[in-house]
């Protein structure tokens, strides 16, 4: 089709209780293979951070967007995933001319796009995007483990694991929790009080 700056666009963290929903913008070089690149829930978290770096290096340019607990309550999870690829593929230092997205297309962007369905695990530059996403949301998740202690975040991620809806029980939600989410309501409707908390990270052209 004649565009040399294609980016693939993935996201992570729709389905947690806490933390934000993230998304990934990756351009790869035309023809470049990363070897072991695959979907990122198909990957143990040691292959992850491995390709993570081999992304991050070998990209012409990637890019995070992060949309926080409260704009996810305040707008939804259709506002949040498309806001946080719009932040994402803003973010790129080579601006994209085409978009592969996973599953669903993104409105907002007024760029020419593709829907790939399975694209997390049939296309590159989207797999890619998994897993830059998915990393630094797991790193985000783990910082928040030492930020808000009992949680259990380093582990499951915010996702409702049964430890973690123990935590909230005992603990009432802290302030990354969604406190839209039904299991956070019925905490709070126990008579449990919090008070809560986009960002673009990216880079590119072999600058890691």
């Amino acid at each position: 089709m004649g565009f040399t700056v294609v980016a693939g666009i993935d996201e992570v963290g729709l389905g947690p209780l806490a933390g934000p929903a993230v998304a990934a913008a990756v351009v790869l070089r035309i023809g470049d293979r990363l070897p072991g690149i695959n979907d990122s829930k198909q990957l143990q978290a040691d292959q992850r951070e491995r390709l993570d770096v081999l992304i991050r290096r070998r990209a012409v340019a990637w890019a995070i967007g992060s949309v926080a607990p409260e704009e996810i309550d305040r707008r939804g999870l259709t506002h949040a995933r498309q806001e946080a690829m719009r932040i994402a593929v803003a973010g790129l230092v080579v601006p994209a001319e085409y978009l592969l997205v996973d599953a669903w297309d993104v409105p907002d962007l007024r760029l020419p796009q593709l829907c790939v369905v399975k694209g997390d695990s049939t296309c590159a530059s989207i797999m890619a995007a998994s897993i830059v996403a998915k990393v630094y949301r797991d790193r985000l998740m783990v910082e928040y483990d030492l930020q808000y202690p009992g949680y259990g975040f380093a582990g499951h991620k915010g996702y409702a694991t049964p430890m973690h809806k123990r935590a909230l029980r005992e603990l009432g939600p802290s302030p990354i929790h969604r406190m839209s989410w039904a299991p956070i309501r019925a905490v709070l409707g126990n008579g449990h009080m919090v008070e809560t908390a986009g960002e673009v990270v990216g880079g590119g052209l072999g600058n890691g």
